[in-house]
């Protein structure tokens, strides 16, 4: 077995005045909330402006991550309460009274060092620490949401829910996927109803606590920052992800949702987390050795051939890759590229159990044999060569709603729901052309907001902190990348919104790529 690592002296320094710290805090703690006193008029000089709890929980001084207090004057974090912390220092040097705990949300005045129960300060530790109850989250998906704004400190009307993330430099890929995942409900209303505060992993609570922050309906201001979930993000995957870096979102969301699940407590078992129960379902595939016969016209082409060995194998999966066809070679008349364009329809067709593809010497053709409550389609739109990356500029002609994937599912049983309507929608922007520049590219989400169509379902449009109401005929008009797709329950036959009974999980990691 490898040793232990030795602490170095600034280690066994910092540990040991975290035990200090930890000591005289215990001792502090027998101290009780007094009735108000003259040393409460400091709660005047709190300021609601300065404060920002989306970073990292870290001292301003010794960056240390334990027993962070918060000043409600300045903003800034700093370690302990007690006479020898630095925010007992920075009460008595900068004439900064008023601390928060940043883990239990207790307000104490400082250097006094009491505690403080002030229903004054009840929405600033709601800001800190949203909390929901199952009836505050029962209409966040219906038009009754829209039409209950919340407002800001400035008294400005936002929806909960439908808010801006900063964009930290070139994480942008990144928001786009954390927007569309927060708004699957199954999902979200699940991360808003958690109380994460034994050893769950850091990213789920770290996910969970973003998830409130984005649907708080007491907002200081309607922006959020991601930053403490994408360091998180950044430290799990290795530096495979990168706030510094333009990314793949595609790549990002199969890594999250995998990492989830795992963190969710999923096994291989199907169903065993909320990723699986959300996201899961089932495809057949079939390949057979190439062989080419000639067609009804005399044309030679490779064929299936049910006289010869068809290899079968069912696989689980968390989102479906459709494949766009090539574009044109060359240009119109007025030297323009041609943008084609191609149906929902067409592209889903790689799933209909007839269509035929050859890769590798072998054909192949896919069938669904169970869908999920929510499919996530990946439009494959960048493909690598020798030299560069290549985009293909396909536009794909989709409607919002009503899509039926009956066709692509086999042997549906009798009152299985197969129509599925769009939720979010990622679309890519850079320059014109086949070459992909991600120097210039630009990700953005569009996100429904009620639903049923007509008047009680909006669309909003949202890069970085720009969001804005998008008109329902323009939204296919992008080059979609990825999809959210919500499964139409039947509420009145008792339908129950889960994976098929069929699906037969063989990896606690699903392939994505088929």
């Amino acid at each position: 077995m490898d040793s232990a690592p030795i602490p170095t002296p600034e280690q066994n320094e910092r540990d040991a005045l975290a035990a200090a710290l930890l000591e005289e805090e215990d001792a502090l703690d027998g101290v009780k909330a007094e009735p108000t006193r003259p040393s409460d008029l400091y709660l005047d000089t709190v300021n609601r402006n300065a404060l920002d709890f989306d970073f990292e929980k870290l001292c301003s001084v010794c960056l240390s991550n334990v027993h962070i207090y918060g000043c409600l004057v300045c903003g800034k974090y700093f370690q302990g309460r007690g006479k020898s912390s630095y925010a007992y220092a920075h009460s008595v040097h900068e004439d900064h009274h008023v601390f928060i705990n940043l883990e239990t949300g207790k307000v104490y005045v400082l250097p006094d060092g009491y505690l403080v129960a002030d229903p004054s300060l009840d929405d600033i530790r709601h800001f800190l620490n949203p909390t929901f109850t199952p009836d505050s989250i029962k209409y966040l998906s219906s038009a009754a949401h829209l039409r209950s704004p919340a407002f800001d400190l400035s008294n400005k009307p936002y929806t909960p829910g439908f808010i801006g993330l900063n964009n930290i430099k070139r994480n942008d890929h990144l928001n786009v996927v954390v927007h569309a995942l927060l708004h699957v409900p199954p999902l979200r209303d699940h991360l808003l109803l958690s109380n994460f505060v034994g050893k769950e992993p850091e990213l789920v609570k770290r996910f969970a606590a973003l998830a409130k922050k984005l649907w708080n309906p007491r907002l200081f201001k309607a922006q959020v920052s991601p930053h403490e979930f994408l360091q998180e993000v950044v430290r799990v995957s290795g530096g495979r992800f990168k706030i510094t870096e333009m990314g793949d979102p595609a790549d990002f969301l199969g890594w999250l949702l995998n990492r989830l699940h795992i963190d969710m407590g999923g096994s291989k078992k199907r169903n065993s987390s909320m990723i699986y129960r959300t996201f899961q379902g089932e495809v057949r595939l079939e390949t057979q050795q190439v062989k080419v016969n000639k067609d009804a016209f005399g044309v030679a082409r490779p064929q299936f051939d049910i006289d010869r060995d068809i290899k079968k194998t069912t696989n689980p999966f968390l989102f479906l890759a459709v494949d766009l066809p090539t574009p044109p070679l060359f240009q119109d008349a007025e030297d323009k590229n041609i943008v084609p364009q191609v149906t929902l329809a067409s592209v889903l067709s790689k799933y209909d159990g007839r269509t035929t593809q050859e890769s590798a010497g072998q054909l192949k053709r896919y069938k669904l044999t169970a869908l999920p409550p929510y499919i996530i389609l990946h439009y494959k739109r960048f493909t690598k060569n020798n030299f560069v990356e290549e985009k293909n500029p396909t536009i794909v002609n989709f409607p919002l709603r009503g899509v039926d994937f009956a066709e692509y599912l086999d042997a549906p049983r009798e009152g299985t729901p197969t129509v599925y309507d769009l939720i979010a929608n990622v679309t890519h922007e850079s320059v014109a052309g086949t070459t992909r520049d991600k120097e210039a590219t630009v990700w953005k989400v569009h996100l429904r907001a009620g639903g049923g169509g007509g008047e009680n379902e909006k669309w909003f449009m949202i890069q970085d902190l720009i969001l804005e109401e998008t008109r329902k005929d323009m939204i296919f008009l992008g080059e979609t990348v990825l999809q959210i797709w919500e499964r139409r329950v039947d509420a009145a036959a008792g339908i129950a919104a889960g994976v098929e009974d069929t699906v037969a999980s063989t990896s606690a990691k699903m392939d994505v790529d088929l």
